[in-house]
């Protein structure tokens, strides 16, 4: 299909922190390629941007500096805009969903889908935290997963593990406000009903995009509609975020993931009043064709839910394509915003000036499109020296010297080089067709790298060639390279806009080029004969050791810190008081490790069997990291022998090993002076 216009999407960053690397490879670079593409094509394209500024971990680091939500929200959508323009990424709009604008917009949709009768109203116990007087959201409840035992589990999804989860499902559950235990209550929410849209959204995805959308995106769609969906509350009882619009609904306001993906709606109205535009053809028309660039976290919400909720509105168009990437990592570990575990945007603008292109290189080149990657601080260098100034930068700033060494620099003429140099002329032609395919198949790094072809075939021309030799016995085919070489400088200039636009505006300004399009592309009589072309300027510089010890230090500093922070926290508060018949209910006794082996395809888990003076049993640990299994056989254990039995990886575990744990995280066994028969009480 002929798309009249696009509406191209990219998730919205949370206005609790900067931006990370993690960011920019997996959703903003990418994005912002595809947009510079698009314009070229001379497409009508809109590419929207903004904070989401409402959600719990902006509650919770409001919480922990003592200010309000507003006051962290204003401060980091200015230092995240800043630093998104600094770096090139062209929005045609970045906004906020504290606006007014989004708030009207969010709260008419949801009043819309209220008045059809869509929404489920349903009363339920929820968790809820007496000292705080709070009900408590999915993040703010922290316990021991179900799934893998890891005991710093969110109530909305385990970090370990990966699983989603909902805070009833956490073993020992607490609140993440006070610490406190906290306790059922009954509360009101309004529901989506996932369920009913299952059959249109198996036929819409997993028939209408099976060949189109990315395996990953595809694979975890299916994954969820295989397992059946369930209704999902659109609401919430708290004191920030867009107020539900309707009677009997005060103190509450809609989740975060219900209006935050309205807030590309609400920025394209905003974008389209200050420009005299309608905004309707952008959401409402068929003939556009929407994209949104996220993360493979935000899959599920933006394939399922988020079309769920338009196609409940009912006037909106569903996404074309939701290009999702994976996960970069940082010098083989997972960023972490909180342990800053980070190459932080706004820091690198002022630690590398004037090299946006070669960060944006960097991590189109390695950009996680099909699985986890890594950014090194050595590899970012490499990727500078070897490629952006060996071979691009170098075959550029030749031929800018040379053009200005023999022929004042003035374009000379292209005499014979159509006849002599067919065959070069015409692969420069191919190229633009061929990058272009794979920009259009969402497959960046792929198109980056023939891009770089490009440059290759230009760098190795002009050597092969020698011209600075040949000036002595034939000028004549001098003039026909460096014409050539000129004409190659410009095709990069085009083709290379939208992946390194900083260094693209430079070409072209040496250049003397105009306005350009990817049309151009591919030609070789871009740039006339006799031309004055500008003073040469070298487009990359090398980066020498010191500068990337500089960054490697920064990051060795900041995990000895972490480590240190550890180590040195206070320990942990008493926990609250209970009553001796509560404890009395507890049975621990003495076991004998039989048996041990890992659980497959995880990390942290070990599969016991224990004699407990009782019985023999099966108990799954979460000790691997700390402990081998052969080393363990024969040892004696505290095991919980009442706790009721748990479903772990698909193995029944009856019981809890106790272990003692450090402020690190470090698990140890707790060992009784001397031995003990198995079946021993701990009183």
């Amino acid at each position: 299909m002929q798309f009249k216009r696009f509406t191209v999407t990219s998730a919205l960053p949370y206005a609790n922190g900067p931006v990370h690397i993690g960011h920019l490879a997996g959703v903003y670079v990418p994005a912002d390629i595809y947009v510079r593409y698009l314009r070229l094509l001379g497409k009508d394209v809109v590419y929207i941007g903004g904070s989401d500024e409402h959600g719990v971990p902006i509650t919770i680091k409001a919480r922990k500096e003592g200010v309000p939500p507003r006051e962290i929200v204003d401060r980091y959508h200015s230092m995240i805009k800043q630093s998104f323009e600094e770096f090139g990424i062209s929005f045609d709009i970045y906004s906020r969903t504290s606006s007014d604008i989004h708030h009207n917009t969010a709260a008419e949709i949801f009043r819309t889908i209220f008045d059809k009768g869509v929404f489920d109203e349903r009363s339920s116990m929820q968790l809820y935290d007496e000292a705080a007087d709070q009900f408590l959201a999915d993040r703010y409840v922290t316990g021991t997963c179900p799934h893998c035992s890891f005991e710093k589990a969110y109530g909305d999804q385990c970090e370990n593990c990966g699983t989603s989860l909902s805070p009833l499902e956490l073993i020992n559950p607490r609140s993440a406000l006070s610490g406190n235990v906290p306790v059922m209550k009954e509360t009101t929410h309004w529901y989506l009903p996932l369920d009913k849209d299952e059959e249109w959204l198996r036929e819409w995805i997993l028939e209408g995009h099976k060949d189109d959308w990315k395996v990953n995106v595809y694979g975890q769609c299916k994954s969820w509609i295989d397992q059946g969906l369930r209704p999902r509350a659109v609401t919430r009882d708290l004191d920030w975020g867009v107020k539900v619009p309707i009677e009997g609904a005060e103190g509450k306001v809609l989740y975060v993931w219900f209006d935050a993906p309205i807030g590309y709606i609400s920025a394209t109205k905003e974008w389209a009043a200050a420009l005299g535009k309608n905004w309707e053809p952008y959401w409402k028309s068929n003939d556009t064709k929407l994209v949104h660039f996220i993360g493979k976290d935000n899959i599920v919400f933006h394939c399922i839910i988020f079309p769920s909720i338009l196609k409940a509105e009912g006037s909106y168009i569903l996404p074309d394509n939701v290009p999702a990437n994976e996960f970069m990592n940082l010098e083989s570990e997972k960023i972490s915003t909180s342990r800053n575990w980070a190459v932080w945007l706004h820091e690198y603008l002022l630690d590398f000036p004037g090299k946006q292109d070669v960060l944006r290189y960097a991590l189109t080149a390695n950009a996680p499109e099909t699985k986890d990657n890594d950014f090194t601080w050595k590899d970012f260098q490499a990727r500078n020296n070897n490629e952006l100034v060996a071979i691009f930068g170098n075959f550029v700033n030749r031929t800018m010297v040379l053009t200005q060494k023999f022929y004042e620099g003035i374009v000379p003429e292209k005499g014979n080089a159509e006849g002599e140099y067919a065959d070069i002329i015409r692969q420069i032609s191919e190229f633009p067709a061929l990058i272009a395919s794979s920009l259009e198949r969402y497959r960046f790094r792929e198109a980056q790298g023939i891009f770089m072809d490009l440059a290759r075939l230009g760098n190795k021309f002009l050597t092969d060639q020698e011209p600075w030799k040949l000036i002595r016995t034939d000028p004549q085919k001098v003039k026909e390279i460096i014409h050539l070489s000129i004409q190659i400088c410009a095709n990069l200039a085009i083709a290379g806009e939208p992946f390194l636009p900083f260094t693209s505006q430079k070409i072209r300004t040496m250049l003397g080029m105009g306005e350009i399009t990817w049309e151009m592309a591919g030609n070789c009589a871009l740039i006339p004969d006799g031309r004055q072309l500008g003073e040469a300027h070298l487009l990359f510089a090398k980066i020498e050791d010191d500068m990337i010890e500089h960054q490697v230090q920064k990051l060795r500093m900041t995990k000895e810190e972490n480590t240190e922070a550890q180590l040195s926290s206070s320990v942990l508060p008493a926990q609250p008081s209970i009553e001796f018949n509560q404890f009395a209910a507890i049975d621990i006794r003495i076991a004998t490790i039989l048996e041990a082996e890992k659980v497959a395809k995880t990390k942290k888990l070990l599969k016991l069997k224990v004699d407990t003076g009782i019985d023999q049993r099966v108990v799954v640990s979460g000790i691997a990291e700390y402990y081998n299994p052969e080393e363990i056989i024969g040892k004696q254990v505290l095991l919980l022998v009442n706790l009721e039995p748990r479903d772990i990886k698909g193995i029944a575990s009856q019981g809890m090993i106790l272990m003692a744990e450090n402020a690190a995280g470090e698990l140890s066994f707790v060992e009784s002076e001397k031995a003990f028969a198995a079946g021993s009480r701990v009183k």
